[in-house]
């Protein structure tokens, strides 16, 4: 097993706080199953900030920022039974980890967590 890519990102809460009342954001940043999901969360600040932030470490992982047709909505973030956060392995996903690091099989890590102000995510993209 060898790292592939790491990336971190933080975010201030009260930029998604604004955001998020912009339903054209909302559609262009999050998936349908996010958005869907937000609805049982009791903190929809920490709920999309979190997203947000993973979504943008997930590209600094890769390496690759948002290009080659690759954005924000392709990045899905979802939580198990447990509330552990993954992301979901789309076949854009997977074509574009597979191109880029030349693997077959892969696993993504992620770590998600927020305060007051801030939110913070962190991933590991790893080959297996």
């Amino acid at each position: 097993m060898k790292i592939l890519g790491i990336g971190v990102d933080i975010i201030e809460n009260k930029r998604i706080k604004n955001s998020i009342k912009n339903h054209k954001f909302k559609n262009r940043i999050y998936s349908s199953k996010e958005l869907k999901l937000s609805s049982s969360s009791k903190n929809k600040i920490g709920y999309f900030s979190k997203r947000f932030a993973a979504k943008e470490a997930f590209v600094k992982a890769l390496g690759t920022g948002f290009r080659n047709n690759l954005n924000f909505k392709d990045i899905e973030v979802i939580n198990d039974k447990l509330g552990k956060p993954y992301y979901t392995k789309t076949n854009k996903i997977n074509q574009i980890v597979k191109k880029k690091f030349k693997v077959k099989n892969f696993n993504f890590f992620l770590s998600i967590s927020d305060e007051k102000e801030y939110s913070t995510a962190f991933t590991i993209i790893q080959s297996i």
